[in-house]
């Protein structure tokens, strides 16, 4: 079965606001209360988990977090339990030696400059060890409630294909979602697109059939027809 394809879908270039308000009025349906898929209880131990997330599943994430956060959940207990015991408990994942290097570092930092609080500034959390801007977006948006837009390899690619925010690179698709997205969605924005991303927009065969933006999307190589 063929779905009809808007002129508006056919154009090239960033969609216009109308069609941003409906796509995120849609995504707001689809999700109305979204939500990370890391497995946290505290802002610390969501830092470490988006720390440890970096080239790695949320879900391997989780299963390496399970019995590390069970063990240590805040800055004191992961310095007593200490590198090599952090290794072990993060050894599935990618990158884990320099990983767990990271967490032991910044929970130091953490102990040793903001009380053992991980800070609400994104200047503070980029200076910890292994934290960049993204981690910092995610953390701002998710412990604190800011309206940040954290862009990862997910919403990069949903921002250039829909022509919601096209950009070359993850900082100028990041000003675009900025600029573009109505401040009443900005707040779930984050988790909307990465959702989307991940389930519906995949990389290399999106799933345009289930898609309830699919007549606004300006991609070109749209599959409409089973």
């Amino acid at each position: 079965m063929a779905r009809s394809i808007t002129a508006a879908a056919k154009r090239k270039g960033q969609l216009g606001a109308g069609e941003i308000e409906e796509m995120f009025s849609r995504l707001e349906a689809a999700r109305p209360a979204p939500r990370s898929e890391l497995n946290y209880s505290n802002p610390y131990t969501l830092l470490v988990a988006v720390v440890l997330s970096a080239q790695a599943t949320d879900a391997g994430v989780n299963k390496a977090t399970r019995a590390l956060f069970a063990a240590a959940d805040s800055p004191q207990k992961m310095v007593a339990l200490g590198e090599e015991q952090v290794r072990e408990h993060i050894k599935t994942i990618g990158l884990f030696r320099n990983k767990a290097k990271n967490v032991i570092a910044l929970s130091q930092k953490l102990l040793a400059e903001h009380g053992s609080k991980v800070p609400a500034s994104r200047a503070a959390l980029e200076a910890l060890p292994g934290v960049g801007r993204k981690t910092a977006n995610v953390v701002l948006n998710v412990a604190f409630g800011e309206p940040t837009i954290a862009v990862d390899t997910h919403i990069f690619r949903v921002a250039n294909r829909t022509g919601l925010a096209p950009g070359k690179d993850v900082l100028e698709v990041e000003r675009g979602l900025e600029a573009a997205v109505p401040e009443r969605y900005r707040l779930h924005a984050h988790h909307w697109l990465i959702l989307h991303g991940r389930y519906i927009c995949k990389a290399r065969k999106p799933d345009c059939l289930s898609c309830p933006i699919a007549d606004l999307c300006r991609f070109e190589g749209k599959a409409l027809e089973r």
